[in-house]
């Protein structure tokens, strides 16, 4: 007689996910702030009162589940559609359907699994039917719809926003599938309370992944006829390597920058660094995050500490030298000397303000005591004339005006008392002052103007 294998029956050769896709709420794991007691979105599912929503969340956290129970217990009619593998012509067959369904009564469900990956033609298409009542569409999403979902499309859906899965519901999840008669109830699995631990770490609040890893610890465990023993080494080679959530183009790129440049404006070197290694670890270009670091030099210290921005440009030199693995020790010397350094924003906010006025205010002419007068007619035209040489006086100042004369006493440059601007703000604070005092007195004697200089350079080129 042939011996049986586990694996030879084909409900049991199904993935481990989908044989426990849950059926109805009472199975379905985490997301309480939804599905919970008296809850809209559970409310809306029990009461069949479905209107067209998006389903937002990280892989592995139930979008398809939902939807799946929704079709479960919805008497209208459910149309599964991928925005993998449709295009415009499927749209409209559907949505023409779903139309005639309508006049006959008949409400029509339609899930869009991955709506984010539709462009805005194939998303316009779905816009009349919405509007209509043609259809109740649900859409799921990894992605954050504001970006990737039309408008005029979003603004008819209510958006629900999945988590990903706590420790708790994760470990839930895993013990549940030794215990279901559709996972290894008849197995006896053997799996210690750490390794069920260290699993649901290993998945980062996905539920699919800490599944499909149960089931890949389990099949590679030693069997025996009374159990199955998932192995430390076995598990180990499971686990070795986390994935991470991260997509170099998507939303979460941008919040991790943001969390790492946030965290060094609040002088928290542990959390930039963390913040850090997780871009590098989810595969982001070293020479991005070095990039962003030159940025945060002047933007948030800035004159405080004005090595700040040679520490960043050098670590962007040897990011660029040595690449990954190597230079991320190079990216945390900048990121904890950025963390730990003064900050001011001063300079930020004096370009900021003076961009507004180069936009806003009328594009005054340069002064002419600014001006050089390389040829015989600018002289004429009074070019240069006025012109103080300050490194002719003993102060190394003048009282010349530089800006335009509509414009004078603007200021954009208020230095903070933060590091090393607390000196630059007493030396111009006393630089101020010298200029406010009586004009009438004389500059020191040897003052030559400039521009006398260079009518005597240029005479002596032309002898």
């Amino acid at each position: 007689m042939e011996q049986l294998s586990l694996f030879d029956d084909r409900r049991v050769n199904a993935p481990l996910a989908s044989r426990l896709r849950p059926k109805n709420l009472s199975r379905f794991v985490g997301q309480e702030h939804l599905l919970g007691e008296g809850k809209v979105l559970r409310l809306l599912i029990e009461r069949d009162q479905i209107s067209s929503m998006i389903f937002w969340g990280p892989p592995g956290v139930g979008k398809t589940t939902l939807a799946s129970i929704i079709a479960g217990r919805t008497k209208a009619e459910f149309i599964n559609f991928s925005a993998v593998t449709s295009g415009i012509k499927e749209i409209k067959e559907v949505m023409n359907q779903a139309e005639e369904s309508r006049r006959m009564g008949i409400r029509t469900v339609l899930f869009v699994d991955e709506i984010h990956r539709f462009n805005k033609a194939q998303q316009d298409a779905f816009l009349p039917f919405v509007e209509k009542g043609s259809i109740i569409l649900i859409g799921a999403t990894t992605e954050n719809p504001s970006f990737e979902v039309n408008a005029a499309l979003l603004s008819r859906c209510k958006v629900f926003v999945l988590r990903a899965l706590e420790q708790k519901d994760m470990e839930r999840l895993l013990r549940n599938a030794l215990e279901d008669p559709e996972g290894y109830q008849s197995l006896r699995v053997r799996i210690t309370p750490e390794q069920i631990t260290a699993i649901a770490a290993f998945a980062n609040g996905d539920a699919r992944t800490a599944l499909n890893t149960l089931e890949m610890a389990v099949t590679n465990g030693e069997m025996s006829a009374e159990a199955v023993t998932v192995t430390e080494e076995g598990l180990a080679q499971c686990i070795s390597r986390k994935s991470l959530l991260y997509d170099k183009t998507g939303e979460e790129h941008y919040n991790l920058i943001s969390a790492l440049h946030k965290s060094m404006r609040n002088s928290d070197p542990d959390a930039a660094i963390y913040w850090m290694c997780r871009m590098l670890e989810g595969g982001e270009n070293p020479l991005y995050i070095a990039r962003r670091l030159i940025r945060f030099a002047s933007e948030d210290v800035g004159m405080a500490d004005s090595h700040a921005l040679s520490v960043a440009v050098a670590a962007y030199q040897a990011c660029h030298f040595l690449g990954m693995p190597e230079c991320d020790v190079h990216l945390t010397h900048a990121v904890t000397y950025l963390a730990a350094a003064p900050k001011s924003n001063a300079l930020y906010l004096a370009c900021e303000a003076c961009k507004t006025d180069v936009k806003e205010l009328r594009a005054e002419p340069v002064p002419l005591q600014l001006r050089n007068a390389p040829t015989r007619l600018m002289k004429e035209l009074d070019y240069g004339k006025g012109y103080q040489y300050a490194h002719d006086t003993k102060e190394k100042l003048t009282r010349m005006e530089c800006m335009p004369e509509s414009m004078k006493g603007r200021k954009y440059y208020f230095p903070t008392e933060e590091g090393e601007e607390k000196r630059v703000r007493k030396r111009l604070e006393e630089v101020e002052q010298w200029k406010q005092q009586d004009e009438k007195e004389e500059m020191p004697q040897g003052h030559t103007s400039m521009s006398k200089k260079q009518d005597e350079k240029e005479e002596t080129c032309r002898k």
